[in-house]
């Protein structure tokens, strides 16, 4: 049976924590920043973790 490969965008964008968790950045931080507020942008900075909902869809992707 060959390997299992991961998916290169899946594995790009999550991070795995110490408890098992999925670690993801926010969107919408990259461009077109001018119309954004100080306040909104300074929140997109920090990390958050992926929803409940859709941490098996993640797991599957990065085959853990």
């Amino acid at each position: 049976m060959p390997k299992v490969k991961t998916k290169s965008s899946a594995k790009k964008r999550f991070k795995l924590t110490g408890t098992g968790k999925i670690k993801r950045k926010h969107a919408f931080k990259s461009h077109i920043l001018t119309k954004k507020t100080t306040k909104q942008k300074r929140n997109l900075t920090h990390a958050g973790l992926v929803h409940k909902s859709d941490e098996a869809n993640i797991k599957a992707q990065l085959h853990i």
